[in-house]
């Protein structure tokens, strides 16, 4: 109990960019590492990440525990220049999976197989206006009070930037509370869908969830 204590928030700096990549990795596969899944870490990491390190670090928090990173919250409050962003993003990595393809393993052809067919048609929308935040810790650092740490520093700068409104999507299942504990931040459930990418290794039911926050409802910007 004592470890799960000894933590602290800061923002994100570019020492710390090697370790939310392999952050990334070691929990893509929801909350495990993303290896039997799709193999290329590299690629993984540069879409799950590339734009908030790399384009908008002022708006990435970091857990750390006992002085090493364990956890962070990657946020935009630029929804329009991300959108761009990402419309050249995804160019780029087809044409880097593409030339690799050849020798990817068969799960990683599988995972690319999803994206390309049904990865557009399963993952529901999200507002096109509002910030956003992509949030993720190990096992071992995922409790109550870091989550919570993580999400009041967000929204917090949120708050003194004059933002309105915030979303996060996320992966939920029956074994995690998933969105039931974003509530307590004030977030409400704004669509659910079921996702398929990783039915052939985890037959339960997943879900991309989408929820979302107006913070002039709760200026206190947690729940109470």
């Amino acid at each position: 109990m004592s470890e799960k204590r000894n933590f602290s928030i800061r923002n994100f700096g570019p020492s710390d960019r090697d370790a939310v990549r392999r952050l990334c990795c070691d929990t893509g596969f929801l909350g495990n590492p993303i290896d039997p899944v799709f193999e290329d870490r590299t690629l993984f990491a540069d879409f799950l990440t590339g734009y908030y390190t790399d384009w908008e670090p002022e708006s990435a928090f970091v857990l750390e525990v006992n002085g090493e990173v364990k956890g962070y919250l990657l946020g935009s409050r630029r929804p329009f220049r991300q959108q761009c962003y990402n419309i050249y993003q995804n160019v780029v990595l087809f044409f880097r999976a593409l030339a690799h393809y050849a020798s990817y393993n068969a799960a990683s052809r599988r995972f690319v197989h999803w994206i390309l067919m049904h990865g557009w048609r399963e993952v529901p929308a999200a507002p096109r206006r509002a910030a956003h935040f992509h949030i993720n810790l190990l096992p071992e650092a995922r409790n109550v009070a870091t989550t919570r740490a993580l999400m009041d520093a967000y929204l917090k700068y949120l708050h003194e930037n004059g933002v309105k409104r915030v979303y996060g999507q996320m992966v939920t299942f029956e074994s995690r509370r998933g969105a039931k504990m974003f509530e307590r931040y004030g977030f409400r459930v704004l669509n659910r869908a079921e996702i398929s990418k990783y039915k052939w290794l985890h037959p339960e039911p997943v879900f991309l969830c989408t929820v979302i926050k107006n913070l002039d409802e709760n200026s206190q910007l947690y729940a109470k």
